[in-house]
């Protein structure tokens, strides 16, 4: 069984889409997201509209989280859009009734099984969601952030840094980011895992190419305070 994991998608419709056409053509049989589905980009009601839509598993990041903190206040809204959350504040005005309601009522993790694997779905890390795991890390800070549970697969977001790791016996898989990749490659990424039976899970990273002018074009048209097109079209950040 093949199962697409995705993260970090951050209101980028044109790279959904491509990312779960990838995930079909290689034979994905499912498809579930490690948060931060919104903030960023110009598409917030889209991404999380084909997400409903197609009845995706998703857990909340902690941009999803400071969105839905500034939609239950429209003063919040209006102070923030004077600052560095002026991103956030215009997401949370953009999105309506049914979209709100349905990011409000996203986990924070996910424990799924796929076959006789266990697999721990986190944003950034069981120890909290803004907490990261990078391809440095050591058995001994996985047994920090892990406790007492031990999954097969443990599936993070959030640095926007994608790669597969064993550790200690569990294969660590961060998704990268869909939308808002900062590797130096522009190209979108997701995980693709791969359940062999038996509790065996294999896992690699896939890059693929979104309409990139499409996203940058409608950060212009609709507006979107604190847009960086340029570091979109190189894949970087700052």
């Amino acid at each position: 069984m093949k199962i697409a994991f995705l993260s970090d998608i951050h209101a980028n419709f044109p790279a959904l889409c491509a990312a779960l056409e990838c995930a079909e053509r290689l034979g994905a049989e499912g498809v579930v997201c490690a948060g931060d589905l919104v903030g960023g980009g110009p598409h917030p009601t889209e991404v999380i509209r084909l997400l409903m839509e197609r009845r995706i598993p998703a857990i909340l990041g902690n941009v999803d989280r400071k969105v839905l903190r500034l939609a239950s206040s429209s003063k919040k809204r209006k102070e923030a859009m004077k600052g560095k959350r002026a991103p956030l504040a215009w997401t949370a005005k953009a999105l309506g009734g049914p979209e709100l309601r349905w990011l409000q009522g996203l986990p924070a993790e996910l424990h799924l099984a796929f076959g006789a694997a266990a697999v721990r779905v986190v944003h950034g890390s069981p120890l909290s969601d803004t907490d990261y795991i990078y391809p440095s890390l050591t058995p001994e800070a996985l047994a920090a952030k892990l406790g007492d549970d031990r999954p097969a697969v443990l599936v993070c977001g959030h640095s926007h840094i994608p790669f597969t790791k064993r550790v200690s016996g569990v294969l660590v898989v961060n998704c990268g980011s869909v939308g808002r990749p900062v590797d130096g490659d522009p190209r979108g990424s997701f995980a693709l895992g791969d359940f062999l039976g038996g509790g065996r899970a294999a896992a690699r990273t896939v890059r693929f190419a979104f309409a990139l002018d499409a996203v940058t074009g409608d950060l212009a048209s609709r507006d979107v305070p604190g847009a960086a097109p340029e570091e979109i079209r190189r894949g970087t950040r700052g």
